[in-house]
This record gives C-alpha cells, sequence and structure tokens, in this order.
C-alpha cells in the first residue's frame, strides 16, 4: 500500500475525530463532514444518507448537491444506485453514473452534471445504517485505495452513529436504540410475557474507532490474536468427546484465528488509522454483511465461526467480558442469537420469555423452554442488535411478534390482552379440581407433558390428571456425557414421587434429527426427521436402552410403571421393544431387586403406517398415544421446521381427522386406551374436535389445561359431532370455518 495513500486516510480521519470532537448538533457535525471528506479525497460532491425506516433511505447531509435537497430526497432500498448499495452492502464504483443499471436521476439534488459515483455502505455487524457517496464531474472510476478509504470511513461514521453523534430532528436523525421495534419471528413455545431485555451476549462498544498510532494498535492487535490463538488451542485440547460437528467447528476457529489474509485486511484497516477495535469490527460486518447474501449453508457456517472468532477478539480487545456490571433486570426477556439447553437451564424460570434471532422449532433450546413454559420466539431478525440491556419488551408468544420499546398504545393494548388472560385464568382457576365432564355427560382425562423436575409442581396447580409424557431426552440432552444409570433412577423416582399416585407415562429416549446428543457420534443423514432416531437407535444401540429400562425399573420401586416406545412404524420394532423390557423385568426379578406393582408398555403413533398395522399391534399394546406434531408432519409430508409449509395444513383439516378416526375406531374395537398428545391437544378448538370425533384422553402443556376443561365442560360432543359430519359432507377441506361459525353462534 502506497505511504502517501496511508497518511492520507490518517489525516482524513484525524480531521473526523477532530470535528466530532467539537461541539454541536448532530446536523452540523454531519455537515461539517461531508465537507472534509470531500476537501480529503478531491472530490466535488460527498453525500450521507442514512435510514429513516427499514426501507427508506434520506439524504441527511451533501456537499456539492443543492442544499434544499437535504431531507427532502429519499429512496427506497434498491431504488437507485443508492438504494442498490444499501440492498447489497457491496460498494459501486462507476465512472458513468447514468448508464449505470438501476440509476436513478433526482431532479432536485442537481446530480446531472457529476458522471462519477462511488457509493459505501455505512453498516454495524450486519445493522444496515446508510450509504456515503462521493461523486465527480468528470468520468473516472475510483481506485482501490480509494475505495478502501472510503469504507474505513464509512467504518467510522458507523461506529459514530451508534454512538449518537448524530443525533437531530427528524426520522433519520432520531437516537439509534431508542425507537420503537416490532421484530416478526416464528413461534416456538406460545405464551405472552412483558419485561425488560437481558442480553445472553451483550453487545462490544467501540468508543475509539480512530487512532494516533498505528504501531501500538498493531501490538495491541498483534497480543490479542496470540490470546486468541492460544485459547482456540486450549479449546481443541479440552475437546474430549470426539463430538466431529464441535471439533469441526474449533478447527474452523484455528484456521481463521492463523488467517493471514483475516490479519493483514485488519493490519491494512489501522495503517489506514482506525483502531485495533475498530479494524476487527470493520471485518466482522464485512463478514456479517456477506452471511447474509451467501446462499451455501457450508459457506453460511463457515462465516458465522468467523463472526464468533471476532466477537471473542473484541472482547479481549476491550476488556467488555459478558460481566458489563449491569444488573439483571427482576422481569429479563433473555435476547440471544442462539443458546443451548445447559445455558438455558441455567436461566432457569427465572425468564419471562426468550427471543432468539435464529435457532429452529425443534432445537434443543425450544425443548427446554416448552419443558419450562417459557414463551419463546426464534427467528426474530436484528434483535440482538436492536435491543440493549433493560429496554422493554412485550413478547407475543401467540403470533410471533415481539415489540421492543413499544408505543404507549401498543403497551395499553397489550397490557388488556394480558388482562383478559388474567382474567380467564381466574375462572380456569375455580374449575382446577373439577373433572372435564362435557355437557353430553363424556369424562375426558386431561393430563400434562413434562420433562424436567421443575415441570411437577404444575401437576398441582394445572389440574392434570398425570403426566401423559415425560420427555426423558432433557437429561441426556443438557449432559456432556451419557448419565449415570444410578443418577437417572434418582431422577425418575422423584418425578414418581412428586406426581403422588397420578399415572406418568415415560418415553423412552427420543434422540436423533433436530435432538442431537453432543457425545454421541453424529449421523450425515440427507433428511434426519426421516433417519436413525427415537426407537430406531434404541434397537441399534440396545445398551443405552437397556440402561434407561433398568433405571425406570429400580426407580418404580414396587410402584407401577408406564414406558412409551417413540416413533413406531411397524409391528415388530414395537415386539423387540417390548421384549427388551420384559427381559429387563426378568433380569432385575433375578437379581432380587423390587419389581413394579404393574406395568404397562404403550406406544406412540407418530407414523401413517401404525394405523394400518395388524391388529396384533393394537392387541399387544396397554396403551397408545398418538405423537400429534410428528404424526401430522408426516401425514402431510410438510416439515414442521419449514414455515414455508408447515402452517399451510390445518390439524382440523377433514383428511387428517377422517385418518386420526380410523385409529380411534381401531382401537375402540381391541379395548386398547387411546390418548392424543402434542400442542394441537392444548389448542381448545381442536381440543373439542379431537374429543368429538372420539379421543377420551389428551395430553398437552400445563398452562393449556384450564382452557382446554373450560372449553370441554360447556361442550356437548355430539352437537360438536355433528357440525364436524356436516362440514365433512359439503366437501369442505377443513371443519374449521363451520365449528368457529358454531362456537360464536353459541356465544362462544
Amino acid at each position: 500500500m502506497p505511504e502517501q495513500t496511508e497518511s492520507a486516510s490518517r489525516r482524513l480521519l484525524r480531521r473526523l475525530r477532530d470535528t466530532l470532537a467539537e461541539p454541536g448538533a448532530g446536523q452540523e457535525r454531519l455537515d461539517r463532514i461531508t465537507t472534509i471528506i470531500a476537501e480529503q479525497m478531491g472530490t466535488d460532491v460527498c453525500s450521507i444518507y442514512l435510514f429513516r425506516d427499514a426501507d427508506t433511505l434520506e439524504l441527511c447531509a451533501t456537499e456539492g448537491l443543492k442544499p434544499e435537497s437535504v431531507h427532502q430526497t429519499r429512496l427506497r432500498v434498491g431504488e437507485g444506485l443508492v438504494g442498490r448499495v444499501a440492498k447489497t452492502a457491496r460498494p459501486i464504483n462507476t465512472g458513468n453514473a447514468p448508464q449505470e443499471r438501476g440509476f436513478r436521476y433526482m431532479p432536485e439534488t442537481g446530480e446531472e452534471i457529476f458522471s462519477s459515483f462511488l457509493g459505501v455502505p455505512i453498516q454495524r455487524l450486519g445493522e444496515r445504517l446508510g450509504v456515503v457517496v462521493v461523486q465527480s464531474k468528470h468520468a473516472r472510476q475510483y481506485s482501490d485505495d480509494e475505495v478502501y478509504a472510503l469504507e474505513v470511513v464509512a467504518m467510522v461514521l458507523a461506529e459514530m452513529t451508534e454512538l449518537g453523534a448524530f443525533v437531530g430532528e427528524g426520522e433519520a436523525l432520531a437516537a439509534l436504540h431508542q425507537r420503537p421495534v416490532m421484530i416478526r419471528g416464528t413461534v416456538a413455545q406460545e405464551g405472552v410475557a412483558v419485561g425488560h431485555a437481558w442480553l445472553h451476549e451483550p453487545r462490544v462498544v467501540v468508543t475509539n474507532p480512530i487512532a494516533d498510532d498505528p504501531e501500538t494498535e498493531l501490538k495491541r492487535l498483534k497480543e490479542a490474536v496470540d490470546r486468541l490463538r492460544v485459547t482456540v488451542d486450549e479449546m481443541l485440547n479440552s475437546a474430549t468427546t470426539g463430538d466431529k460437528d464441535q471439533l469441526q467447528v474449533l478447527e474452523a476457529y484455528r484456521m481463521f484465528a492463523n488467517s493471514r489474509g483475516w490479519k493483514r485486511r485488519m493490519e491494512e484497516d489501522i495503517a489506514r488509522g482506525l483502531s485495533a477495535e475498530a479494524a476487527v469490527e470493520k471485518e466482522q460486518s464485512a463478514a456479517r454483511a456477506r452471511m447474509q447474501t451467501v446462499p451455501d449453508p457450508y459457506l453460511r457456517e463457515r462465516l458465522h465461526d468467523l463472526d464468533d472468532l471476532s466477537n471473542r477478539l473484541l472482547r479481549i480487545l476491550t476488556g467488555q467480558g459478558e460481566r458489563t456490571g449491569a444488573e439483571r433486570p427482576a422481569d429479563p426477556i433473555l435476547i440471544a442469537r442462539n443458546i443451548g439447553p445447559g445455558e438455558l437451564l441455567d436461566y432457569g424460570r427465572s425468564l419471562r420469555g426468550i427471543v432468539l434471532e435464529e435457532g429452529s422449532v425443534g432445537s434443543h433450546a425450544a425443548i427446554v423452554a416448552r419443558a419450562l413454559a417459557i414463551p419463546l420466539v426464534i427467528q426474530a431478525g436484528r434483535v440482538t442488535t436492536e435491543a440493549l440491556n433493560g429496554n422493554l419488551i412485550l413478547l407475543d408468544g401467540e403470533q410471533g411478534i415481539v415489540h421492543l420499546r413499544p408505543e404507549e398504545t401498543v403497551r395499553a393494548a397489550f397490557e388488556d390482552k394480558i388482562a383478559m388472560q388474567a382474567k380467564a385464568q381466574k375462572r380456569y382457576a375455580a374449575i382446577r379440581k373439577e373433572p372435564a365432564v362435557t355437557l353430553c355427560g363424556q369424562r375426558i382425562t386431561l393430563t400434562m407433558n413434562a420433562g424436567l423436575m421443575a415441570d411437577l409442581p404444575s401437576l398441582e396447580s394445572s389440574g392434570a390428571e398425570g403426566v401423559g409424557l415425560f420427555r426423558t431426552e432433557l437429561q441426556f440432552l443438557v449432559r456432556s456425557k451419557v448419565p449415570r444409570r444410578s443418577k437417572l433412577a434418582a431422577l425418575y423416582a422423584r418425578v414418581i414421587d412428586a406426581a403422588k399416585g397420578r399415572r406418568v407415562a415415560f418415553r423412552t429416549l427420543d434422540i436423533g434429527s433436530d435432538k442431537v446428543l453432543s457425545y454421541m457420534k453424529p449421523q450425515e443423514e440427507p433428511n434426519p426427521a426421516l433417519g436413525w432416531r427415537a426407537i430406531r437407535v434404541g434397537l441399534d444401540r440396545p445398551g443405552m436402552m437397556r440402561m434407561q429400562l433398568q433405571a425406570l425399573i429400580r426407580a418404580a420401586n414396587g410402584r407401577p410403571l408406564t414406558v412409551m416406545f417413540p416413533l413406531i412404524a411397524q409391528l415388530d420394532e414395537f415386539r423387540a421393544a417390548r421384549e427388551h423390557l420384559l427381559n429387563e423385568l426378568d433380569r432385575e426379578e433375578r437379581l432380587g431387586r423390587v419389581l413394579p406393582e404393574k406395568v404397562e408398555i404403550g406406544a406412540m403413533v407418530e407414523t401413517p403406517s401404525m394405523a394400518f398395522a395388524p391388529r396384533q399391534f393394537y392387541e399387544l399394546a396397554d396403551f397408545i398415544s398418538i405423537g400429534g406434531n410428528d404424526l401430522k408432519q408426516f401425514f402431510f409430508a410438510a416439515d414442521r421446521e419449514n414455515e414455508r409449509v408447515r402452517r399451510r395444513y390445518d390439524t382440523l383439516n377433514v383428511s387428517f381427522l377422517t385418518f386420526l378416526e380410523q385409529i380411534v375406531k381401531r382401537c375402540e374395537d381391541t379395548g386398547t386406551p387411546l390418548s392424543f398428545c402434542g400442542e394441537d391437544a392444548g389448542r381448545p378448538v381442536e381440543a373439542l374436535c379431537l374429543t368429538a370425533i372420539g379421543f377420551r384422553a389428551l395430553s398437552m402443556r400445563p398452562a393449556s389445561i384450564g382452557p382446554v376443561k373450560h372449553m370441554l365442560r360447556k361442550s356437548d360432543l355430539a352437537e360438536a359431532r355433528a357440525v364436524i359430519d356436516a362440514a365433512r359432507a359439503s366437501g369442505a377441506q377443513s371443519v374449521r370455518p363451520a365449528v368457529m361459525d358454531w362456537l360464536r353462534r353459541r356465544g362462544e
């Protein structure tokens, strides 16, 4: 890099720093900055465009264009060359702007006399803030050094915008992180919550983007990178689990930490006048921008690794670790890009809600959030860059909407919604100890789903008659190695104790697909949901299943034991699993251990194949539980992790209800107890329809028992069945409209 370019760049940044240090309002500073950039770069024009909302850029300052166009000229993202820079997050450099694809002439600016155009995005960690543009009358392309210099300037502008240096009148100059923001995500656990933001990984704030002494900054960067390399090496040396995915990530970390290109780019940024922190963040911002446009999932993951490594390096340089001195609010709503199950359990029930920028419906975090009954919204884009610790948040886990720093009208409407729900909860509390008996005299058994000891107090508070599903995999997911048999036996015994004589149905280990154990060799499968999972893993790796069955038998210690096997797809699988349990009972008896008073052995029907299984299956099973979430996705061939298709198919679809009714009739013919387990069982309208077609037991999250019981106690199943049958006869695709109309006419 030529020495004179380095010096010119440093002079420009020094002038910017001095200008920013002078007193003045945000508009004055922007005006002075455009003048300095135009003078220093020898251009006729410098303009700064900032976002006034998520889709609109506004000209906020200019040197060279008509002054009256400031705050009047606006562009949509993607519109004109400036809009293209904002959309793609990449520079545009052209010597003949009017001939460039997408050029838009803005007559109020007087820019028709300028041929050359260089636009660079102003962005920080993937957050788009605006565009800085230089233009000249004579046709020429700007050199690589000039493009690079303007990128460095844009980096400083981003940092100063973040620090509030350009706050003024109007939307475009409004202070960041103070405006109301609504973010749409995906529901992973229903519920609503009001609280204050608590960032799992607090933002690193760079307060000194411009540095005087490049040698000092280069030394700081070298020392920080050396510390980072040592940390990564230590992480690799301590990774004794042999988990292929974990080792791959750590190897990627090591590769980036030792990347000469990564370090060289940061050194060049420092030579241009940036501080070490700003140089790291400039590279991190570039990585995040690329991450958003790269379609290849492997490359996206590698950019994610680089982003994470940059964050570690920033924390070393700034000393801003996770402990920032901020006090956790009394009503925390956790904000994170993603989070592991163990970390989430550390927070426990202290959280009012959780918002993740990434995540999936079936992720470990979602499983734990459901177990803890904490509202969770995932895929909430930009939430980690928008939220600050202590910001008020309204989390609508029914709609998948997050209101950050809401306006008073939104807050009032949300509080009205919560008040209505609280009023309804009082009604539900009044019938907590009452049975779920319909107007036509049918008694429905309502049980709860659980997976942690912390769930068990809900047995009393919710009015559940037992645990229809205890997910045993949570104890395996949150550990770094296989739990000991004695520990599992003690845990299961505490669960049975807490149930106080109520029935608890333990589902054996349901792993695979989206539930991968860190200490188990991952399987490369094109479609994990249809792959090696649940009972298939248990039958192929019988050692772990035998250990778990032994723990369950010992936990019962003479009391009744109920065990069900997941994802049974054919009769022989159930026979084999059942045989394993019977063999363990025989073995425990030979060892002189106390056997359960009674043993029920059941199956979860989650694949359509079992609706057509031989009669012997229904006769052999002591009970059957429909796993509604998986059965529905396999019935409709619609991945429940895929937002494009999972909401496309209704549980009350005529075909699905008819299919379920077939299973109900087969169970009635053989006298096999049947229940429906899943999210749909906890939705009052769906629960009403399921009981109307013959289900007499439903298992759901504890919070749903009250609303479902309330609906059933004031409904006549014969009337509901008549409405369903009429809708079917009419050729309707779903019975939902007819049922909802019937409920409205009843005043529901």
